[in-house]
């Protein structure tokens, strides 16, 4: 017979915390992506062995077995021809930190979950969402290797869909654990919603489409197709757009028109997110909700800066990183203010006046 005491609320914030955990190191994992993918480390490890893949090459003879079976495949043999050995450890190194952070995520996540389980300290109905994020965290393992298997073939260079979905899964992942852990450690809310707080969960999945149109970006190099701002060159809207059979596939495919669909995603998300500011610091009272409000306009103006920087620059590993690292926040702060407005404190009674007395008439 069990021994474990049953669940009481007050075990919310352990299992907040964990999961708080889990969502930074997530995040982490989404920046290290970002630089394995624009140091081109990311085909250097050419077999997935989920198991024994922990371990990587301990000598020179090891080494360089690896680095044979690397120069087999057309990266080497069309873009990497004469890399040394030490040079190919370089790269080699991304990747393998990539795989092996992803598996200490599935430990971090794995055995607290059980340990939980087992001391019953999971909140009724919690149990399935955690289920289900150890799934998406299986199949986020499944998909970065088919995404490196799209560049293992004739082509050097992943499938910028399979690169969008791995990211996409990444950042679906952080954003329901992080969604999760409001729900935990948040105050409970007495007053409840806002009537904005559907403009601003709208405004999630829309940060989650920029970040999407970022991944094609990325996937086609279509950030080196035009490096001018905020004209595309001579003109704010490019020649060439949509000029593939089908149009719609450029949105896909066509470096111009995904770098142009990108821009305009921008500029429409900023109108949208300075108007719901606007209305949350016109409308709410609660300092939470305020906050977060001004959390997210700074993050905005952020990621903008460092958008165009990386633009300008043409593209540098460390200002791209922090790009994609500053989408991941732009996201975080709408998650914390669309879950503000869904929660609303009760309101604070005001204090009673102090009656002043009145001199009575001799």
């Amino acid at each position: 017979m069990s021994t474990a005491a049953a669940y009481t609320p007050r075990y919310d914030r352990q299992v907040g915390l964990w999961l708080a955990a889990c969502a930074t190191v997530i995040f982490g994992m989404i920046l290290l992506g970002g630089v394995t993918r624009l140091t081109e480390s990311g085909l250097s490890m050419v077999e997935w062995r989920p198991l024994m893949g922990i371990v990587p090459p301990l000598s020179e003879v090891e080494w360089q077995a690896v680095f044979d079976k690397y120069r087999q495949y057309p990266e080497y043999r069309l873009v990497n021809q004469g890399m040394t050995l030490h040079e190919f450890k370089v790269i080699f190194m991304y990747e393998y930190l990539h795989r092996v952070l992803g598996r200490l995520i599935g430990l971090l996540f794995f055995i607290p979950l059980v340990y939980f389980a087992v001391r019953r300290r999971i909140r009724p109905g919690l149990m399935p969402k955690l289920l289900l994020l150890f799934v998406l965290g299986g199949c986020q393992g499944f998909l970065g290797w088919y995404m490196v298997q799209s560049g293992l073939v004739d082509r050097p260079d992943v499938s910028q869909y399979r690169l969008t979905a791995h990211l996409g899964l990444a950042v679906a992942i952080y954003g329901f654990m992080l969604w999760l852990v409001l729900d935990l450690l948040a105050p409970p809310g007495g007053a409840g919603r806002s009537r904005l707080a559907p403009w601003a969960l709208g405004m999630v999945p829309l940060v989650y489409l920029m970040m999407l149109s970022g991944g094609f970006v990325a996937g086609t190099n279509a950030g080196f197709s035009y490096n001018t701002w905020p004209l595309m060159g001579p003109t704010f809207i490019p020649e060439g757009l949509y000029r593939t059979d089908p149009a719609w596939l450029a949105a896909f495919e066509d470096v111009v028109t995904i770098q142009f669909n990108h821009r305009i995603f921008a500029y429409l998300l900023t109108l949208l997110v300075l108007a719901l500011v606007v209305a949350v610091r016109r409308r709410e009272q609660a300092p939470r909700v305020r906050g977060g409000a001004w959390l997210l306009l700074a993050a905005l103006a952020l990621q903008v800066v460092l958008g165009i920087s990386t633009l300008l620059k043409h593209v540098p590993v460390p200002l791209a990183a922090a790009h994609q690292g500053g989408a991941v926040l732009l996201l975080s702060c709408a998650l914390f203010l669309a879950h503000g407005l869904r929660r609303l404190p009760a309101a604070q009674p005001a204090s009673a006046p102090v009656a002043r007395s009145t001199p009575q008439p001799v």
